[in-house]
């Protein structure tokens, strides 16, 4: 049996070359590989095809002898009959225009390759050579595959041959009005609804010379074929060259066009895992999520685009340096005489480290001007060959924060030049802003705007005031300032809010977090010092807290990367920029950045998408080990979830099943475990993270015993409610509510010893909080007995009895206590308790006691009891 096929996800030259095969062979059967991209399918389901296509599933694999494959060249994009490829009872026939790539590229017994178009011109032109006549139906359909695969013969992909095939088509009666119905479709709902979204997340990228655009796009909800979507922004934009990232659960879908022939999309396809031809291609990407894709991507596109920039065009030369021999004292001479701030030390003009005014100042303070440059320098340092593209530098200065690079020739390794430090600050900040396009500047210039105007509206004033004096602080020391995190994405949220019911944001929304692009903790001390205020730094993480007087305090950090040693272990922290600084957080909604310098202010940087996701109410990881590094982040994606009414991603409640799986949680500390416990229970949506923190098996992992049952849920709502009463009932001490709500949510811990190594499990700290725990047993012994007062106790007792139960509780417990009977009469025992016995004493001290002649004995002590009862 003879077999035509072609790849996977077939389009309309994929059919027109099937079409024109069976022409040539026409004892063949014909079957489609895969699925059909979306424009074909419609077509498929409109016309009547001109002839029989079979599932591929139909297709008995052990009879077929000849392969015929069209529009293809790859094994392992044509499906179940990949497995045909290299039997040797099987004959394989290839026609095709994709690119012929060594070892990648199916041996076949007749391979029949040209670079035209599209497959189907290829076949046409055979068709013509054979004399094979076509019917009015079957030009139309290779009419509408050629149109399609070269723009209606506008793409930069376009041969005279396609003219000439197109041609002989028209002569054979090719239907044109039928061809523009068939190959156009108008825009759908769903799809102007994701263009916005491509178009919103777009970014324009400048590596080797070449613009290249990325867009992203989660496709829940979204049905549509995305390679329509991608032509649709080719056309609507004028772009040059374009990736567009489609995110599924499991996988993310790569879809290239190229319409200048600046980049190889079928090269950057093929690095990437796919294929396709100069002008178009595509790939997939398993088990990454949109953000890793995304740096996937640009790590390919660095690999395939020869760059045009190296750093051989940006260096300084000659450069001005210091052999290693020299003294302290000289380099300093030189550094004065040009103005500089750091030298590389060389050694027969080959450069082995470099020197910095820091050092040299440090050296002369302590005396040893007369000691030789090479003791001091630092050795190694980062080179980089004349040729290194300059992206390369930018990536090395973002990872290290190098001063200086030297830049050494490449066949001799003699020094060359130097990348100065304002080279370096210029590289980096391209590096840290993506290029943007007209319509970005435009929409950023309005945002800009807009969210000024509503942080002026919306933040007190000494909130903005400081805002802009972090800036210009920075500012002056040469650093670059930005708000972070929450902060800035609850600005966002407020700003999406249309029913204008948000407020002022309070005292107790402002959590700012700074990060600076510099040294934090030299940037903290310096703004302390100008407004008077203490600070205390943390040199290992490279950060500083500043506190003011109104008991407000801003932490400050350094731009840094963190990494873990292990699941659930403290991250170490690397020096890294802001891009790098906003990856490590938990979810895109949390890595937004505000600029705070003045020729920045309040301008919103977005790398991950997050505005996009806030618009649409996702909560979405950024890379997939992000559980695995940090098991906690799956209670707080509930948490936030829970509080902002999002959804949580297909992805990512997926990578939070499995961290569930691997019993990760069981590995993180239990003070972190606690803390998020402890915020949790601050939410207002408390009882709803609860539930489906139960329902996933979290809470499981803290102790398999604790469930979450009817009882539960009602016992949580009430605790909450009992300690709105005491809030509202101005009983406030010193007590702490989380606790009454932690004793809740273990409740179904009956025995004493396991919430007590629970407890110990946690890392629960403070005398007084371990005794509130410990007193759990004693506190349910006093509920046991409330509840089993008899209602015929005499009034005048009552209360006593009560008082002499409850005394010694600590608040949490007893409120616990209360939230936990259903028994009316008894929540108004311990109510009274509260509000009025708790606080009673005689009226009568041991003062006065001694003045009437009672001597201090057990006597006395009875008398003050027998008092306070009589007066209870």
């Amino acid at each position: 049996m003879e077999l035509i096929t072609t790849h996977t996800a077939a389009d309309f030259d994929t059919l027109g070359a099937m079409i024109a095969a069976k022409k040539l062979y026409p004892k063949a059967e014909v079957a489609f590989s895969g699925s059909l991209e979306d424009t074909l399918r419609v077509a498929v389901e409109k016309i009547a095809l001109p002839l029989e296509i079979k599932d591929a599933s139909d297709i008995d694999l052990s009879k077929v002898t000849r392969l015929i494959l069209v529009d293809i060249n790859r094994p392992e994009r044509i499906g179940r009959f990949g497995e045909l490829i290299g039997r040797k009872d099987v004959e394989v026939h290839i026609y095709d225009h994709h690119p012929q790539i060594k070892g990648s590229t199916i041996k076949a017994d007749l391979n029949v390759h040209e670079d035209y178009g599209s497959t189907t011109t290829l076949l046409t032109l055979i068709l013509k050579e054979k004399n094979i006549a076509l019917t009015s139906e079957e030009a139309t359909l290779l009419m509408a595959a050629i149109y399609e695969d070269t723009g209606s013969l506008s793409f930069p992909s376009t041969r005279k041959e396609d003219f000439e095939a197109a041609s002989l088509l028209l002569e054979a009666g090719a239907d044109l009005s039928l061809v523009s119905e068939l190959i156009t479709k108008p825009l759908s709902t769903s799809e102007v609804f994701a263009l916005e979204s491509l178009i919103r997340s777009e970014r324009l990228y400048t590596i080797g010379g070449i613009n290249v655009v990325i867009a992203k796009i989660s496709l829940e909800g979204y049905k549509g074929d995305v390679s329509t979507l991608a032509q649709r922004m080719m056309e609507m934009e004028h772009i040059d060259a374009l990736v567009l990232l489609a995110e599924t659960p499991d996988r993310v879908h790569l879809v290239i066009r190229s319409s200048a022939g600046s980049l190889n999309a079928g090269a950057l396809a093929r690095e990437l895992g796919g294929g396709g031809h100069l002008h178009a291609a595509s790939a997939t990407l398993k088990a990454l999520t949109l953000i890793e894709a995304d740096e996937e991507v640009l790590q390919a596109l660095k690999k395939v685009i020869t760059p045009k920039v190296t750093a051989s065009d940006i260096m300084s030369s000659p450069a001005i340096t210091t052999l290693k021999g020299k003294t302290i004292e000289s380099a300093l001479e030189l550094m004065r005489r040009y103005n500089i701030n750091a030298l590389a030390v060389t050694s027969k003009k080959k450069p082995i480290g470099v020197i910095t005014r820091q050092v040299v100042d440090k050296a002369l303070h302590h005396g040893l001007k007369g000691e030789l440059v090479s003791e001091l320098m630092n050795p190694g340092r980062l080179i980089v060959k004349r040729s290194t593209s300059t992206d390369e530098v930018r990536d090395i200065v973002m990872t290290h924060g190098q001063r200086i690079l030297s830049v050494i020739d490449d066949k001799s390794g003699d020094l060359a030049g130097i990348i100065t430090r304002t080279d370096l600050l210029k590289l980096l900040r391209e590096g840290l802003r993506e290029k943007e396009t007209t319509s970005d500047i435009m929409r950023q210039s309005k945002r800009k705007k807009k969210i000024a105007s509503f942080m002026k509206e919306k933040l007190p004033s000494w909130t903005l005031n400081l805002l802009k004096d972090i800036g210009e602080t920075a500012d002056s020391l040469g650093f670059e300032a930005y708000a972070v995190g929450g902060f800035v994405r609850d600005i966002l949220l407020m700003l999406e809010d249309t029913s204008g019911g948000a407020g002022k944001m309070d005292r107790k929304d402002l959590d700012i977090d700074i990060v600076i692009e510099g040294d934090a903790v030299r940037f903290a001390r310096c703004f302390a010092k100008k407004n008077s205020l203490h600070v205390k730094s943390h040199l290992r993480f490279k950060s500083s807290t500043i506190k003011f007087p109104n008991g407000f305090k801003l932490d400050v950090a350094t731009a840094r990367l963190e990494y873990y040693d292990h699941p659930g272990a403290l991250p170490n922290v690397a020096h890294s920029s802001l891009k790098l600084d906003l990856y490590r957080r938990d979810f895109t909604i949390n890595t937004l950045a505000m600029a705070l310098n003045p020729n920045e202010f309040a301008e919103v940087i977005d790398f991950f998408g997050a505005r996009d996701d806030i618009k649409r109410r996702k909560i979405r990881i950024l890379h997939n080990l992000s559980f695995v590094e940090d098991p906690i982040r799956a209670l707080r994606a509930i948490r936030f979830s829970e509080r902002f009414g999002f959804d949580i991603s297909p992805h990512t409640l997926k990578l939070i099943k499995n961290s569930i799986r691997l019993n990760l949680l069981r590995k993180s500390s239990g003070p972190r475990i606690l803390d998020e416990l402890k915020n949790i229970m601050n939410e207002d949506s408390f009882e709803a993270i609860i539930v489906r923190l139960g329902k996933l098996g979290i809470l499981q992992l803290i102790n398999p015993n604790i469930t979450v049952k009817a009882s539960t849920r009602r016992l949580l709502r009430d605790a909450k409610d009992t300690l709105a009463w005491y809030r509202l009932s101005s009983l406030n001490d010193k007590s702490e509510a989380w606790l009454t709500l932690f004793l809740a949510l273990t409740d179904t811990l009956t025995d004493n010893d396991d919430l007590l190594s629970t407890v110990k499990r946690l890392g629960l700290s403070g005398k007084r909080r371990l005794q509130v725990i410990r007193l759990r047993r004693d506190g349910l012994r006093a509920l046991n007995k409330l509840e089993g007062l008899s209602v015929a106790s005499k009034a005048a007792t009552i209360k006593s009895k009560v008082y002499t139960l409850l005394k010694g509780l600590p608040t949490e417990l007893t409120l616990y206590l209360m939230a936990k009977t259903t028994d009316k009469r008894v929540k108004g025992y311990i109510s009274t308790h509260m509000t009025k016995l708790k606080s009673l004493c005689p009226l009568l001290t041991g003062t006065d006691l001694k003045s009437m002649g009672i001597k201090e004995s057990p006597v006395m002590g009875k008398t003050l009891a027998a008092l306070l009862k009589g007066r209870l």
